[in-house]
């Protein structure tokens, strides 16, 4: 149960999110978030920078990291399903001030993302030569890519509620606290890998025992601060009862970002098989997907912080009923994630074999990248919607409409055409489908949101008045 006290110190932290002046108060938010996805992009590509450079065996390395990326985007989709499910919930009880609720939804998200860890950790330890030969691992890299995944799973259960628990640390408005959460974990990476890669001589499994233990630092500075006075959520053995009506309403919510996830690591396989066929396996190829995929990240993760940073603003208003500040908010935020967009798209188009130097790329894969790059990058520039205004969308607690427009883009659009136009072009196709499906999803999700979020705040606003006048009337 959430003390008085504990609901005093919320509503004096989160009286910002009500009064503040928007333009100041939305650098406040998101700058932290952003910051905290530009550390998980280093903390991702940082291990395959550094395997790219074990020698003789660099790009082996490097194509068994692209493998092994759609099972670690399995564990993030499930952290995203809980804890971005529960973190929008928990904030808008918070919002009508139900803190006993958002405190039950907390301590029923901390249960799922243990049992999901531990479940995912089992299955992938043991299963984990058949997974990396199932999503097209080129044969050179099959035992680079099982040795990093075994050790990647032990530490499972740790990953998983890491990045489930993080939003609520967020939803409580102490993003910089949430930020740090991932800096520790990034910086851990970077000092470990080349200790545990070169000096430890473990190569590819060093790599992986890195990002394990780093990501378990996360964890334990995630945890001390649950059991600290700044925090409301705290973990109470009766708030974890099970209750069916509770977990099916933060699954339902974290669905939209859940499937994001989780379709991004489908298309990710369709790639790698579609590569295999176009290729014969040609683990170039496969290294040079590797690199693209790194950059779309670049572009991609940075808007998605801003929407995240903006979910606590937008949870709040949605549930005390203030359309005109919702509104002026998420037009600031549309702005910001726009120009950053076209500003990445740009330097993307001009300057695309600059993503194959940061990899220390061979020859043969940086011309690859150079030549295939445009296709694959085109379309981010729709990101702005895709990425920031989708979170937005799930902050507003539209489950539909959410999950739709994330199924939209990779599974109704992406994956069909990637396959088409492989069968069609060859191995140009698997790069261009990305770039066409990209723009296309975004525009029609762009019309999709920006029509309807109109309606949806001004309906929560009568919803809000009517129940005032209710109690009024009693």
């Amino acid at each position: 149960m959430i003390m008085a006290s504990d609901m005093r110190r919320f509503m004096d932290s989160t009286e910002k999110l009500e009064k503040e002046k928007i333009l100041p108060l939305v650098f406040k938010l998101t700058i932290p978030a952003v910051i905290a996805q530009l550390i998980t992009f280093l903390y991702n590509i940082v291990d395959r920078m550094y395997v790219a450079k074990i020698d003789g065996a660099g790009m082996d390395a490097l194509a068994a990291l692209g493998i092994v990326l759609p099972i670690t985007l399995i564990i993030q989709a499930f952290s995203n399903l809980i804890g971005l499910g529960g973190a929008p919930r928990a904030s808008m009880k918070l919002g009508e001030g139900d803190g006993d609720e958002a405190n039950k939804i907390f301590n029923t998200a901390f249960v799922l993302l243990t049992i999901t860890g531990v479940i995912i950790g089992v299955v992938t330890f043991f299963a984990a030569r058949q997974i990396v030969i199932l999503f097209g691992c080129p044969e050179s890299a099959i035992d680079y890519a099982e040795s990093y995944l075994k050790i990647y799973s032990a530490g499972t259960v740790f990953v998983l509620s890491a990045q489930g628990l993080n939003p609520f640390i967020t939803a409580q408005g102490h993003s910089f606290i949430a930020m740090f959460s991932v800096l520790i974990g990034a910086l851990a990476n970077i000092a470990l890998d080349p200790l545990f890669i070169f000096v430890f001589d473990m190569g590819v499994k060093g790599a992986s025992l890195a990002t394990v233990i780093s990501q378990f630092l996360s964890f334990v500075w995630i945890m001390v601060f649950f059991f600290t006075k700044k925090s409301i959520f705290g973990l109470r053995v009766k708030a974890m009862k099970p209750n069916g009506k509770r977990i099916l309403s933060v699954l339902a919510l974290g669905l939209s970002p859940f499937i994001m996830t989780i379709t991004e690591c489908a298309i990710q396989i369709v790639f790698n098989v579609n590569i295999k066929s176009a290729t014969g396996g040609d683990k170039d190829y496969t290294a040079a997907l590797t690199i693209m995929l790194s950059a779309l990240q670049l572009i991609s993760l940075p808007l998605n912080g801003l929407g995240y940073g903006m979910q606590p603003f937008v949870s709040y208003n949605y549930g005390k009923g203030n359309a005109a500040r919702l509104k002026s908010g998420i037009r600031c935020v549309t702005v910001i994630a726009f120009v950053f967009a076209a500003v990445m798209w740009s330097v993307s188009m001009a300057f695309p074999q600059v993503y194959a130097y940061l990899f220390s790329a061979s020859e043969t894969v940086l011309q690859i990248v150079k030549r295939y790059s445009p296709l694959f990058l085109m379309g981010s520039i729709m990101f702005f919607v895709q990425m920031t205004l989708q979170n937005v969308n799930v902050a507003l607690g539209r489950a539909k409409s959410a999950l739709f427009l994330a199924v939209l883009r990779k599974v109704i659009i992406l994956i069909p055409l990637c396959f088409a136009l492989t069968h069609f072009v060859g191995v140009k196709g698997v790069y261009m489908s990305e770039g066409i499906a990209d723009l296309a999803a975004g525009i029609i999700t762009a019309v999709a949101l920006l029509t309807s979020f109109p309606k949806v705040f001004e309906k929560r606003e009568r919803e809000v008045r009517a129940s005032k006048e209710e109690h009024v009337c009693e």
